[in-house]
């Protein structure tokens, strides 16, 4: 059993050493997931969830501008009313 040193920093992080990081398979931005059993903890990579998945896949067009599709609706629907009046 090899054991490697970090030290936690004022903030209560640590840095995974390079060498833990290859033996897991994990780069940056990656999750990780310690378990917390029978006064030890162990370190593997998180497994897959909707949440790790999250932006990991571009969009293949740009995202909708919401606020001005609903500008347009209410515009629409302000004309539309407008007529209806001028008709009545």
């Amino acid at each position: 059993m090899k054991e490697i040193v970090t030290t936690i920093t004022q903030r209560s992080q640590v840095t995974i050493p390079a060498e833990v990081r290859r033996v897991l398979g994990v780069k940056p931005r990656d999750k990780v997931a310690f378990t917390i059993e029978d006064g030890g903890v162990r370190l593997a990579p998180a497994p897959f969830s909707l949440e790790s998945a999250y932006g990991s896949v571009k969009p293949v067009e740009k995202p909708e501008n919401f606020e001005e599709i609903s500008r347009a609706a209410k515009e629409a629907k302000a004309e539309k009313t407008v007529r209806a009046l001028h008709n009545a």
